[in-house]
């Protein structure tokens, strides 16, 4: 397995700028993220305040922002990471059925918006999950109940349908669904995942569900349960100015270390993180 220098988390400003700057520095990085960019980014009206790039729409300078990767002919790996963990020497980089090994992380992962919903931080591991083909095999003749907030999850469901006995849809959005016939959509709100030692049953705004499994799949899950151990504050990172977390060899850019947050504030951590990122490597050696 291909060992990289850098793993970068996220495509808004932040990620994208660190990326560049850790290819200008000829190291070895990776960067996941959609192609798409920031989503954020797109439905600006207009920005003014990004120094260069005066009277620009979102998407002009997402635009911008596109073709700079190209020219430098950095690729977007379109995968998921679901969990981080800090090996020692290395970090291990989860993305469903797949693993990814980098020497040090830059986070540029955007606040969560997404509030959790009760007794899912409490429960996770212990019937909760954010990976659904990673964990579906445990659950192989069981009843599991899939909370989505995007399409993608569609895909999850119908390959968990595969080996559970009964799959429940939760749908977060609204939209046509793509769903094998043996799934059950539900259009109703969870309120609390509950249980002791496990995940027992789902309270909805009517009635319960009684479930052994509960995969909550959204865009992106919080810090804290991506990088365990990582220090977090009021929903941000905790960095100092050389965007350091408490975590060696781990680095956070952008919206998700706090405010204010802005385009060009973003793109300046991105590169700040990625020199941190390899003086920390070169210091290795």
């Amino acid at each position: 397995m291909d060992r990289y220098d850098i793993a970068v988390i996220g495509t808004g400003a932040a990620g994208l700028s660190a990326v560049i700057n850790a290819k200008i520095r000829n190291k070895n990085v990776i960067i996941f993220g959609t192609k798409e960019l920031s989503s954020k980014l797109s439905k600006a009206p207009k920005i003014n305040n990004y120094l260069g790039f005066y009277d620009l729409t979102g998407n002009e300078l997402k635009a911008n922002f596109q073709k700079h990767i190209e020219e430098m002919e950095i690729s977007i790996t379109e995968e998921k990471v679901n969990n981080i963990y800090a090996m020692g020497e290395y970090f291990a980089l989860m993305v469903n059925e797949k693993m990814y090994e980098a020497k040090s992380i830059i986070l540029a992962t955007g606040v969560e918006y997404t509030k959790p919903i009760s007794g899912e931080e409490r429960l996770l591991g212990k019937g909760v999950g954010y990976c659904a083909t990673c964990d579906a095999p445990l659950y192989k003749g069981k009843i599991v109940c899939i909370i989505g907030y995007n399409k993608e999850a569609e895909e999850e469901a119908n390959y968990v349908s595969e080996l559970a006995a009964k799959v429940y849809y939760i749908p977060m959005y609204k939209g046509a669904y793509d769903l094998k016939e043996n799934i059950e959509m539900l259009n109703k709100k969870p309120l609390e995942i509950v249980g002791n030692k496990k995940v027992e049953k789902i309270l909805f705004d009517q009635g319960e569900l009684i479930t052994d499994g509960v995969f909550v799949l959204k865009d992106s899950i919080s810090p804290s349960q991506l990088v365990p151990g990582l220090d977090v504050s009021e929903n941000h990172i905790m960095v100092n100015r050389l965007m350091q977390t408490n975590i060696d060899g781990c680095f956070a850019a952008g919206d998700c270390v706090g405010k204010p947050y802005q385009y060009i504030k973003a793109a300046g951590e991105g590169q700040v993180a990625a020199l941190s990122a390899v003086a920390y490597l070169d210091s290795k050696k």
